[in-house]
């Protein structure tokens, strides 16, 4: 047997930043795809006039969607850079320091992350 197998679950895999950054990419990809559906369909409740599609937005206004709204700006961001990550490894020769470039690119989102959070939760409608 020339190469080991590697289960999805091995405890072995977790030691590896370019899998997980994978696994999060696809992750957070599906989560993108949640949001746009939920969005296209809030946008839809237009289509019944402007006192529904208040409603609605009055409900989305809540703390609950305050802290939803955090954690999508959180998701765009991770997938954009680790985006731009991946692009780097395939066109630029960034697989001789894929892990710094994940540290780099994963801490430059933290901060976006963090000041654009700021402004998200001390916006007032």
């Amino acid at each position: 047997m020339l190469y080991k197998r590697t289960k999805f679950f091995d405890f072995n895999y977790r030691k590896f930043i370019g899998s997980w950054a994978w696994i999060l990419h696809r992750l957070s990809g599906l989560a993108l795809i949640f949001y746009l559906t939920l969005h296209i369909w809030i946008i839809n409740t237009l289509t019944r006039g402007s006192e529904p599609f208040n409603e609605v937005m009055t409900f989305l206004g809540s703390p609950l969607f305050k802290f939803l709204e955090v954690g999508l700006w959180g998701v765009i961001l991770y997938h954009a850079f680790n985006g731009i990550r991946v692009v780097i490894i395939d066109f630029a020769k960034g697989s001789l320091f894929h892990k710094k470039l994940f540290f780099i690119l994963t801490t430059i989102a933290f901060i976006l992350w963090v000041a654009g959070s700021v402004v998200i939760l001390t916006h007032i409608h």
